[in-house]
C-alpha cells in the first residue's frame, strides 16, 4: 500500500485500485476538536479535487476534497457516529472514504510523506 498527501492536506493510501482517503494529522490538529463528519455515499462519482466530504470542529467548517477521481465504494460511518475518531487517528480509523480510482495517473501529482512534511514545515 503506498500512501500519498495533497497541499490540502488529505492523505490516500492506494490498494491496486481501491484507495481510502482522510485528512492528515496536521489537518486534525488545525481544525482542534471535531464535532461533526459528513462522508459521500457508496456509488458517488467524484472528479479529482471535487468536495466530497465536511469536517466541522468547534474552530471552522472544512470541505474535504477528493485527490484522485473515481467512484466512492464506502462511507465511514464510524466518523459520522464518532467524530473524535478523525481527531485520536486521523490516518488510520479516522478515514473518511474509500474510492475505486477512475486514472490511476492522477496520483502522479501528489506527495510523499517527506514531501508532504517539508511542505507542512513552510506553512
Amino acid at each position: 500500500m503506498t500512501t500519498y498527501f495533497t497541499k490540502e492536506h488529505e492523505w490516500i493510501a492506494v490498494d491496486g485500485d481501491t484507495a481510502t482517503v482522510g485528512i492528515t494529522d496536521h489537518a486534525q490538529e488545525a481544525l482542534g476538536d471535531i464535532v461533526f463528519t459528513e462522508v459521500p455515499e457508496a456509488g458517488k462519482q467524484l472528479k479529482k479535487g471535487e468536495e466530497a466530504a465536511v469536517v466541522e470542529s468547534v474552530k471552522a467548517a472544512s470541505d474535504v476534497y477528493s485527490p484522485v477521481s473515481g467512484e466512492v465504494v464506502e462511507g465511514n460511518q464510524a466518523v459520522v457516529d464518532d467524530s473524535s475518531l478523525v481527531n485520536s487517528d486521523p490516518e488510520g480509523e479516522g478515514w473518511f472514504f474509500k474510492l475505486k480510482l477512475s486514472d490511476t495517473s492522477e496520483l502522479d501529482g501528489l506527495m510523499d510523506k517527506s514531501a508532504y512534511d517539508d511542505f507542512v514545515k513552510t506553512l
